[in-house]
């Protein structure tokens, strides 16, 4: 009786350990499969993030984002010209892994009033002390984003002072109906990440 005690003792441990080990062999692979897809994610925003940055009609007074679902690709945003829309939608159409793209991307309405209110924004924003650095790359960092009187703010900063100097001058320019500050402290995004 104590050898059958024993050997039943010894074969459900046995069992104990076989079944620990294919758990944690288990879960092993499906942390590197957790890896893997998510270096896949990185990957593919990475490109698509390229891909939208290259795009030869994109400006200060565009803003284009995207939303990454496994192979699909939502874009969005708000463009000044039709041409960008369908020019951002066939870039990203073109990344390999890509297996289909929605296009949410906002045609703004042509209008001369949005475009003089464009450039007096630029220039409030750009021109004086504090902010001139965010706009000496090829595409500047905080957008411009004009619609029937009504500016947005876009993009990335470097500190709340930046974001709140940035939301004043643009409060400043005559004729805007009002602003809307969307611009992100970089620290905070960081933080989100």
């Amino acid at each position: 009786m104590g050898k059958e005690i024993r050997a039943l003792f010894a074969a459900l441990l046995l069992t104990a350990t076989s079944a620990a080990a294919a758990n944690a062999a288990g879960l092993l692979q499906e942390s590197k499969h957790q890896r893997s897809e998510d270096k896949y994610r990185a990957r593919l925003a990475n490109q698509v993030r390229h891909q939208l940055v290259m795009l030869p009609w994109y400006s200060v007074f565009d803003n284009l984002a995207f939303r990454i679902d496994r192979d699909k690709v939502t874009l969005l945003g708000q463009v000044t010209r039709p041409v960008l829309k369908s020019d951002a939608e066939a870039a990203v159409k073109s990344i390999e892994g890509v297996a289909s793209v929605k296009n949410e991307i906002e045609v703004l309405p042509l209008s001369a009033m949005d475009d003089q209110l464009r450039r007096a924004v630029y220039r409030a924003i750009y021109s004086g002390p504090g902010l001139q650095r965010y706009g000496l790359g090829a595409i500047p960092s905080i957008h411009i984003i004009v619609k029937n009187g009504n500016v947005t703010l876009e993009g990335i900063v470097d500190s709340e002072m930046d974001r709140n100097l940035a939301n004043l001058r643009a409060n400043q320019v005559p004729n805007v109906f009002s602003v809307k500050n969307n611009l992100v402290v970089a620290r905070n995004e960081k933080k989100r990440a």
